[in-house]
């Protein structure tokens, strides 16, 4: 395209206003273009100088785009584990699809737009600060490797928000192939409107999961593919020490995509029980439970689709647990082989769970940084059992570290690897470069003040998180002391 205009497709309004509530994005006053993805600006084959210079009207509200049809996305969830009957886009409006260079499909969703019918007494503005937290994050966890929404760019406003305390205005374009969650079939489910669920079903069938039509059981089939799909997930978030921070059912992407960034955080020092969102005081979202509440989610899906496996209800119900008691194994699975490859092993070994066990625990005892361990790691060296790797240098205790090293060393020597192989595999795996909460705190300070690039800069690093990368080699160090102190919330 040589002009910024974008060919809108709605299908997702096709299904009828039961799914959604038509509404206009609300002016953003004074808007002005904070950042632009060029990545993501170019997938639908935009001119970025044209769609920059017009940019800020388009996404801030003040002019919708010709053949966009904006609507606010309803749905229902299981929140902290209690059902509310209506959620519904709060503060995202959906302009519709646009098609990229190679023929998909991607929603366009404003952040931040104004008020809906689903707002429940909200302003529908984001801030600032927590959407750049989720366009840097989401473009994070893609160069990472995770399934996840992408964002195309920010627009900003002086337009006073409160949240905890007064804060700036901000709208944020995400994209995704859907935005569908759990949580959009649960309204339905409770609300007995078994049409509307079929109905939604098989839209989704037909525009995500085409390749199940002909299928004994559609239905079900698709549901095994969302568990299948969540399993692996979740599984890569604990690889690379991700915690989402509020796993509710209306945050859970049905294809299986990380969705919602708010209160989110990657691990510095080991530790299980972190938990990064500071409304969850019981710790529901604890790092190492999130894969206990994707199976729980999971469970809350299936009962929303049960009237559409069967019209018996207890086949319905024998079905849906078939599908479920996939999941565990799929996680097990999938956590397994990718730990195998953060520590470089090629062959399975009936003792390689207490091998990763061993080390996690001695991890956390020293509080060993998570990410900064397994990239030095890759530096191990068999002749020595690790005794000159850096990666000790993380442990207060190096002796515990040289203990484990010499099992790891001889497990090494079983399969015959090799030093300098097996370092490169494992820098692939392995990012050097993490959004760390710390990094983007100092994105959004300067931001506060004008100075927006920061933001560009952690955009371009975090594209490459596992490439050598000498000019930003602070970015790969310990977090300062003061990060201690950020605190997220669910207003982030």
């Amino acid at each position: 395209m040589n002009t910024c205009d974008l060919s809108f497709e709605n299908s997702f309004c096709s299904l009828g206003e039961a799914f959604y509530c038509r509404v206009s994005p609300e002016p953003l006053p004074d808007p002005y273009l904070i950042s632009m993805n060029p990545v993501t600006a170019g997938m639908p084959g935009l001119d970025t100088q044209v769609f920059a210079s017009q940019l800020p009207d388009w996404i801030s509200g003040n002019r919708v785009p010709p053949g966009a049809d904006p609507a606010a996305m309803l749905y229902a969830g299981h929140q902290f584990g209690h059902f509310v009957p209506q959620l519904g886009d709060g503060r995202a409006i959906l302009l519709g699809e646009v098609k990229d260079t190679e023929g998909r499909l991607w929603e366009l969703q404003l952040k931040g737009a104004g008020v809906t019918p689903y707002s429940r007494s909200g302003d529908g503005r984001a801030v600032l600060r927590s959407t750049i937290r989720e366009y840097l994050c989401s473009e994070a966890m893609h160069g990472l490797g995770i399934p996840t929404t992408r964002a195309l760019c920010i627009t900003g406003s002086d337009e006073e928000v409160y949240r905890e305390q007064i804060e700036t205005a901000a709208v944020l374009v995400r994209m995704a192939p859907s935005h569908v969650r759990f949580g959009s079939f649960e309204v339905f489910y409770h609300r007995n409107q078994h049409d509307a669920l079929q109905e939604l079903a098989d839209y989704m069938l037909t525009r995500h999961f085409p390749h199940l039509a002909d299928q004994a059981q559609p239905y079900l089939a698709m549901f095994s593919e969302v568990v299948l799909r969540t399993a692996s997930l979740i599984s890569q978030w604990q690889l690379v020490g991700f915690a989402h921070g509020v796993m509710n059912t209306d945050n859970m992407s049905l294809l299986g995509l990380t969705l919602d960034y708010g209160p989110y955080g990657f691990l510095d020092s080991y530790d299980p029980d972190f938990v990064c969102n500071h409304s969850d005081h019981e710790g529901r979202y604890a790092f190492s439970r999130q894969p206990v509440i994707g199976h729980w989610n999971l469970t809350c899906l299936a009962q929303a689709m049960l009237p559409l496996f069967s019209g018996d209800p207890d086949a319905a119900v024998e079905m849906a647990q078939a599908r479920l008691d996939t999941y565990e194994p799929a996680f097990v699975q999938a956590y397994a082989d990718g730990m195998h490859a953060k520590l470089g092993l090629k062959e399975k070994h009936r003792k390689d769970h207490a091998l990763v066990t061993d080390l996690l625990q001695k991890m956390q005892v020293s509080q060993v940084d998570y990410t900064r361990f397994f990239r030095a790691l890759a530096d191990f060296r068999m002749q020595d059992a690790g005794r000159s790797c850096v990666a000790a240098d993380e442990f207060v205790d190096r002796d515990a570290f040289h203990a484990w090293g010499r099992i790891y060393a001889a497990r090494l020597t079983q399969e015959n690897s090799q030093d300098e192989a097996r370092a490169r595999a494992m820098r692939w795996v392995n990012p050097k470069y993490i959004l760390r909460n710390s990094l983007a705190q100092q994105a959004i300070e300067k931001a506060e003040n004008k100075d927006f690039s920061e933001i560009d800069r952690l955009l371009q690093l975090l594209s490459r998180p596992f490439d050598e990368q000498p000019e930003n080699e602070e970015y790969a160090a310990l977090p300062p002391d003061w990060a201690e102190k950020i605190s997220v919330s669910c207003s982030s």
